[in-house]
């Protein structure tokens, strides 16, 4: 069975850290891009980050920037989100995608990832004031 499982989340105080996984099984994530999408409450779910599947290299939405980091350690499949210097503004259900289509290449439609892809169910995190 093909599954993405998100971990991680929890509550933090506003500057804190938190560190996202996300496990692949059913699959290898070595010939996907996985990406991060962030819904906060009461708005439509945007894509926040993403890491190619061959050489590594990443995307960040600019909200993230300097802040969160994308990392994958193939030989867990598993795709990780370094969170520092959280805000209350990153509240929100965080989930992860994989997608065949390199991260340059994916369109985000409505909050959806276009095309085939697997997604995961999301992790809450809380950031307090």
């Amino acid at each position: 069975e093909v599954q993405l499982v998100e971990s991680g989340g929890g509550l933090v105080q506003a500057g804190g850290s938190l560190r996202l996984s996300c496990t692949a099984s059913g699959f290898s994530f070595d010939d996907y891009a996985v990406g991060w999408f962030r819904q906060a409450p009461g708005k439509e779910r945007e894509w926040i980050s993403c890491i190619r599947s061959s050489e590594g290299s990443t995307n960040d939405t600019d909200s993230v920037k300097g802040r969160f980091t994308i990392s994958k350690d193939n030989a867990k499949n598993t795709v990780y989100l370094q969170m520092n210097s959280l805000k209350p503004e990153d509240t929100g259900i965080y989930s992860c995608a994989a997608s065949r289509k390199s991260c340059l290449n994916w369109v985000v439609v409505g909050g959806s990832l276009s095309g085939n892809h697997y997604s995961g169910q999301g992790t809450q995190v809380t950031v307090s004031s």
